[in-house]
């Protein structure tokens, strides 16, 4: 359930330059400025499926929720973040031969970033820019939920208890019809309450291509773009007192089709996540899709 949240987070790291027609990655973050004094407001909603449990548990688990993200541009180099999750867990299961389902509901733990670019290289029509990004998950949701069978598991629960870190790059190659865009991260977790959740790495590639309007022209007010992108996630074992859990963590390979509507003002989005590769560990739940929709506003 790391994974769940750490998707539904990373989601929220993908905004688009202000004042710019300009798509963006829907997964993951852009190299593309934030225009000195401009806010970017995202509110990104997502539901995940995973797959059913052949395990004696026979555990299915539901995850929805909504992500908020505000960026403010400082200068045309550097920009701050802030992402605050609100998530829906359902888990039902078998336990002791009943029927069992447990649930959480709450803002999640939020995470504060900053962003700089490192390279830009500005041509005409065309713009190349590296970027670097690191920032830092608050233990900001209820890690202290409880219903009839006692306290959550830390998994099930809002929030982790623990302080995160996390950093990157980011490479973004844009011209007027096509824009690419690649990240590498890593995000580490602390510990609180005895359990330590797996250490995320990740590699993505996103490819955006105009659709419509084939030719630009001064009365255009609205883009269509095609979006595909693909994710790679590596989790590592989640620990408990000391000792790794061998039933968590794994590889997962995504691949994302989606579109984008953008405007000079906002952009509308939607995607769907379908894992193509899941070595998952011991009897880890994995993925069956994901579903993505959103607004991305600049003001």
């Amino acid at each position: 359930m790391k994974g769940a949240v750490s998707l539904l987070l990373a989601l929220g790291l993908a905004c688009a330059a202000a004042a710019k027609v300009s798509a963006a990655p829907i997964t993951f973050n852009t190299a593309l400025p934030v225009a000195r004094g401009a806010f970017i407001s995202r509110e990104l909603g997502l539901v995940r499926r995973f797959k059913g449990d052949h395990s004696a548990l026979n555990r299915d688990l539901d995850v929805t929720g909504l992500v908020s993200v505000l960026g403010y541009g400082v200068t045309p180099k550097f920009a701050l973040f802030a992402v605050a999750p609100y998530l829906d867990k359902n888990l039902d299961l078998n336990m002791g031969g009943q029927a069992i389902s447990r649930s959480s509901r709450g803002f999640g733990d939020a995470k504060l970033f900053a962003r700089y670019t490192l390279l830009q290289r500005d041509e005409r029509s065309k713009t190349l820019r590296v970027a670097g990004f690191a920032g830092f998950k608050a233990p900001t949701g209820d890690d202290r939920q409880l219903d009839a069978l006692g306290r959550l598991p830390i998994p099930l629960q809002s929030g982790t208890g623990a302080w995160d870190g996390f950093g990157g790059l980011v490479l973004t190659y844009q011209t007027l019809p096509f824009e690419i865009d690649a990240q590498l991260s890593l995000e580490r977790s602390g510990a609180a309450n005895g359990f330590e959740l797996g250490s995320v790495a990740r590699a993505d590639a996103s490819f955006q291509y105009r659709l419509l309007p084939r030719e630009m022209s001064s009365d255009t007010r609205g883009f269509l773009y095609g979006v595909l992108e693909t994710n790679f996630i590596h989790q590592s074992s989640n620990r408990v007192l000391g000792v790794d859990d061998a039933n968590s963590g794994g590889t997962s390979v995504y691949v994302t089709p989606g579109v984008q509507y953008v405007t000079l003002k906002y952009v509308l989005e939607a995607a769907v996540q379908l894992p193509v590769i899941q070595n998952m560990n011991g009897n880890a739940l994995k993925t069956d899709y994901i579903v993505t929709g959103g607004i991305r506003v600049n003001f």
